[in-house]
């Protein structure tokens, strides 16, 4: 079992909510994503609310950051057309 730090519950909260604050608002407030290759599926990423999906990523990404970096951007920009945010 891997060792946790000392501190880890200030370690966990912040880093990602500083690096994807819509992300993190999004799944506190709004609805859930979904991440990972499932076959058959045409993305890797998505954003769903009650009402169904409301974005999804490309099939494929170089690195689980650039998709979160994505649905980060393509977040903050539905929210910004539904809310005016």
């Amino acid at each position: 079992m891997a060792k946790q730090p000392q501190n880890s519950d200030q370690t966990m909260n912040g880093s990602f909510e500083e690096s994807y604050p819509r992300i993190s608002e999004w799944v506190k407030s709004h609805g859930w994503i979904e991440i990972g290759q499932i076959d058959g599926m045409p993305s890797f990423v998505l954003a769903l609310d009650e009402g169904g999906l409301i974005w999804e990523g490309k099939r494929g990404y170089t690195t689980i950051d650039q998709a979160l970096h994505d649905l980060e951007n393509s977040i903050s920009d539905w929210l910004g057309e539904q809310y005016g945010d």
